[in-house]
């Protein structure tokens, strides 16, 4: 972490080709083998004070147009050739911290750790997914829902 941004990548069942993680008994692994972050909430976090950029909190994928408050585990959508199906919300960890204070309690709270789709923090963090058909994805390919669950 951070990430930097790349113009293409190969999603495969263990996430983009060629990247790793820095712990790997807590990070990756085919459930959590993307990690998607919406760019209009990294803007709103800037506009907070914390110093963020595309791929600043991990993100293999940074998104625009999705609304994140609608994003739900067992959805399936297509990156590039590549479909992936989220899996589980994002819980940040201390490694964040480097932003400066509260940027956790920015990402998630207590209502979106139960669960409550409701929380005006929800998703905010990131979505995990897990990639169910390899393939390529580019810089400002589209990222489209295929479906509402598996």
């Amino acid at each position: 972490m951070p990430k930097r941004p790349i113009l293409e990548g190969v999603l495969t069942f263990r996430g983009v080709d060629g990247d790793d993680w820095a712990h790997p008994e807590i990070h990756g692994g085919p459930k959590q083998a993307i990690l998607l972050i919406s760019n209009e909430e990294i803007e709103k976090l800037k506009a907070k004070g914390f110093p963020l950029f595309a791929g600043a909190l991990g993100e293999n994928l940074t998104t625009e147009g999705i609304p994140y408050s609608q994003l739900r585990a067992g959805q399936r959508f297509r990156a590039g050739t590549a479909v992936l199906q989220l899996t589980k919300l994002r819980r940040p960890c201390d490694t964040l911290n480097v932003y400066g204070p509260g940027i956790q309690a920015q990402l998630y709270d207590q209502q979106a750790r139960a669960g409550d789709t409701s929380s005006p923090h929800w998703a905010i963090g990131g979505f995990y997914a897990a990639v169910v058909s390899p393939g390529l994805v580019k810089a400002g390919d589209e990222i489209v829902l295929l479906d509402e669950s598996a």
